[in-house]
């Protein structure tokens, strides 16, 4: 009996059945369709994440100062990071590309009759938005100058400009910081709200010294990080190692000694964070792959049904010819057919549920833009492994049928 022969008595036997077929197929199209979105919402967590990540800037790597601790409690921060730190690190580090100091500060702002406290107030150096990978919009950005003489201007986010200036350009005009008018310069462009939620372009820069000297009070140099771009990816190790070396030299530290500075890479973080959402990812994914076998066993509880339903054809087959491995391949068939109409089934259902959930967080999740991810390996390696379970679960059926004696099954009633 040929193959197609084969496909063809097998599917004419199911659709015999529609309603058993229909309910033994949903087994395995709710487990194919659960691993597909699971999967799917799953990378889209990680690439969420990773692009979040990677908005803080290009190879970004954070110096901070070392928090002091007495009797294992976490004290605070002790000012040990200067402004020629951030310096010595882009002139003698040939793994880092750019640095600037940061100085937080916090205060109101005023333009006229209208007023906000933005969410971040930095001083910054002239590398900023290098070191951040941001662009300008409008405008310029600070020039040395501006930090050697602690200059009164400043670049603005969006958001701010939409709070104090309306339409107005805001190029030029003056907005009062503590009473103090600052000239502003530039502005940027919009980064959008961050894996929390925090919305990044409620911020305001200024030169690092300006910050210190004028709103601050302070004449010391120190600041509170310094954030740091590698020359590429492959060098942030390089880019880490060098700036260990180089700030120990300057401060003094020597081998076995208390360093008082610690150095941060989100490449770290993204490391640690794929960890965690692949292992997630895994673990959502064999929770769905359950109901996967519970399909299998559906399809088996089936296939021994129509085993034992049709045995008298089964002889009557037997009885003009057709061998126990023609009678093995078409309840095969059957189940492979079962299985994998189910698995297609599945996959566009995952599809569309994964597409819907994503589309479904962003709507109520103003924070975050989480991006549409389907996972076609995934849907792939669904469908194999539904292909599988049909061959797997309906192997046993398929071998009973198979070794039927004739007589015995011409007989049964």
């Amino acid at each position: 009996m040929g193959f197609f022969v084969t496909i063809r008595i097998a599917i004419r036997a199911l659709v015999k059945n529609k309603m058993r077929a229909g309910l033994t197929v949903l087994g395995v199209v709710i487990g194919i369709a659960a691993v597909t979105t699971m999967v799917s919402i799953g990378e889209s967590a990680t690439a969420l994440v990773q692009g979040q990540i990677e908005n803080l800037g290009t190879n970004v790597i954070v110096v901070l100062p070392k928090a002091h601790r007495a009797r294992g409690v976490r004290q605070g921060f002790t000012p040990t990071l200067l402004a020629g730190d951030s310096n010595a690190l882009t002139d003698e580090c040939d793994a880092v590309f750019a640095s600037t100091p940061i100085v937080g500060a916090s205060a109101q702002l005023i333009y006229s009759n209208n007023n906000c406290r933005p969410k971040e107030m930095f001083g910054v150096g002239v590398d900023y938005l290098t070191v951040r990978n941001w662009q300008l919009r409008h405008g310029g950005f600070f020039r040395p100058r501006d930090i050697s003489s602690a200059a009164k201007v400043c670049v603005i986010g969006r958001t701010v400009v939409a709070k104090l200036f309306q339409t107005t350009n805001p190029i030029g005009e003056k907005i009062r910081i503590k009473n103090i008018p600052f000239r502003i310069i530039g502005v940027l462009e919009m980064k959008g709200a961050n894996m929390v939620g925090d919305d990044q372009d409620n911020i305001v820069l200024m030169p690092y010294s300006t910050v210190r000297k004028r709103l601050q009070g302070s004449s010391f140099d120190n600041v509170d990080a310094i954030m740091v771009s590698a020359v590429s990816m492959t060098l942030m190790s390089a880019a880490q190692q060098q700036i260990n070396q180089l700030l120990m030299e300057r401060h003094d530290i020597h081998p076995g000694e208390r360093v008082d500075f610690e150095v941060r890479s989100t490449t770290e973080i993204a490391n640690m964070v794929g960890m965690v959402t692949g292992t997630m990812t895994a673990l959502l994914a064999a929770i769905a792959g359950i109901s996967l076998l519970v399909g299998g066993v559906g399809i088996m509880n089936i296939m021994l049904v129509s085993v034992t339903e049709r045995t008298r054809e089964i002889g009557i087959r037997m009885a003009v010819g057709a061998t126990s491995s023609d009678i093995l391949r078409q309840f095969l068939v059957e189940s492979v057919i079962l299985s994998s109409v189910g698995g297609v089934i599945g996959v566009t259902m995952g599809i569309g549920a994964s597409t819907g959930v994503t589309m479904l967080i962003n709507s109520f999740s103003s924070g975050s833009d989480w991006p549409i991810v389907v996972s076609y390996p995934a849907a792939i390696g669904a469908l194999v492994f539904a292909a599988a379970v049909g061959v797997f679960f309906g192997y046993y059926p398929a071998r009973r049928a198979s070794q039927l004696d004739p007589i015995d099954a011409l007989r049964y009633e």
